[in-house]
């Protein structure tokens, strides 16, 4: 039964973990993404196009040397039938994000933060749905908030910081009855919904493959990847072992990288992330920028890495644009910046050897085919409801956020 909490019942400071009533997957006859709908914690479904598309890599396989190389594309490339109209796998997370919400039967406002791409994906997936959604973003993000449908259900709000000062603003904003935060890693809707990708690939591939690879900004789409291949194992069709994960992060903002490097649960700021912000503000992908991620908490990344003997690697801005033009050269799609700093990361692995012959690598594209995009939908710019500096107060805001929602409720 789903109490729609997103926290431990008994105070834990754990991530909760959706139990499903089926152990072995069933890939239904449902739109998108919900053909895995077994394992998304939504009792319905909504029509969406929105779902992963996995292929076995040829031309970019023969670059890299990885003959048993696996692409999951989360982004929009008509050509292989990849349909998310956000460019990002972030619309996977917002989709059962929203419908579980909806599906709680609360009065209740959903609220999210983000630098970029969960932004856009739950402005979009608000236009779809027409349930109403408060986005904060970053001010330097309002640029990639964009929709095909008009958005009139949805709140922009542009914080003049960094990615920790759009979910510090959040926060505050959700301290009043009626707004309430969606809860990032610890949401089973955002976990499982980004497990789909992991999920494709695995079904696709016929077992659960032997890397994954993924660049990290919290982190929780790796936890949600080893969390699906535990699902998988007990299945007993997919194989009995879980994956290993190799992360990455950009140079110059890699808190995780060097904790994890250093084999310490604990983030330490003075150490990891000596000057955050500036550091986060001139990253060159800043949806990798989380300053507060789910790392050390129980059940988050650190255990994920420990569990799947993982690697975190920090990539330069150069090896990450190199990345993206192979890519596109070999394989044809362009790639949005995290995907080339998880690419990137691949290139560095088969480049030290890492990968025998005979391993199969599952590469998650989290993020593409924005020309595509731009050639064949109608992308609609969204304006924000209200740009704010870091430390304003929000009680004006929120009477005029209640204004607002109940003219479009």
């Amino acid at each position: 039964m789903d109490n729609y909490e997103n926290k431990c019942i008994n105070g834990c400071n754990s991530l909760i973990k959706a139990d499903y009533k089926q152990k072995k997957l069933t890939v239904r006859n449902l739109p998108g993404m919900f053909k895995f709908h077994d394992w998304l914690p939504v009792r319905g479904f909504s029509e969406t196009e929105a779902s992963p598309v996995t292929y076995k890599s040829s031309a970019l396989s023969k670059e890299l040397g990885i003959p048993g190389l696996y692409i999951t594309f989360n982004g929009y490339w008509p050509e292989i039938n990849a349909k998310i109209k956000t460019c990002s796998f972030k619309e996977l997370e917002a989709v059962p994000t929203m419908l579980r919400m909806e599906e709680s039967k609360s009065n209740d406002t959903i609220l999210v933060s983000s630098a970029g791409n969960t932004g856009r994906a739950f402005v979009e997936v608000s236009a779809q749905t027409k349930i109403p959604a408060i986005v904060v973003v970053t001010k330097s993000a309002l640029k990639n908030i964009w929709t095909t449908k008009p958005a009139e259900n949805a709140i922009l709000i542009a914080v003049d910081g960094d990615y920790t000062d759009a979910i510090e603003f959040g926060n505050r904003l959700c301290n009043t009855q009626g707004i309430v935060s969606e809860g990032g890693a610890k949401n089973p809707a955002r976990r499982d919904g980004m497990g789909t990708a992991f999920l494709d690939g695995a079904v696709f591939a016929g077992n659960i493959p032997d890397w994954y690879f993924q660049a990290v900004g919290s982190g929780t789409g790796a936890i949600a990847a080893v969390e699906m291949a535990e699902r998988l194992i007990s299945d007993g069709r997919y194989g009995d072992t879980l994956p290993r994960l190799y992360l990455s992060q950009n140079e110059g903002f890699s808190p995780m990288v060097n904790a994890w490097n250093e084999n310490r649960r604990e983030i330490i700021e003075e150490l990891d992330m000596p000057d955050a912000k500036n550091s986060a503000l001139d990253a060159y992908s800043p949806v990798l920028t989380n300053r507060t991620p789910p790392y050390s908490l129980t059940g988050g990344l650190y255990d994920t890495l420990l569990k799947s003997d993982g690697i975190m690697t920090a990539v330069s801005k150069r090896k990450a644009e190199n990345a993206g033009r192979i890519f596109e050269e070999t394989e044809g799609a362009d790639l949005d910046k995290a995907a080339q700093v998880c690419l990137a990361s691949l290139i560095e692995a088969s480049e030290k050897g890492l990968i025998k012959a005979d391993e199969t690598v599952l590469l998650n594209i989290t993020g593409g085919g924005y020309k595509f995009a731009k050639e064949e939908l109608l992308l609609i710019e969204t304006k924000p409801f209200a740009e704010v500096l870091p430390g304003d107060d929000v009680t004006g805001l929120q009477k005029d956020i209640f204004e607002r929602l109940k003219q479009h409720a």
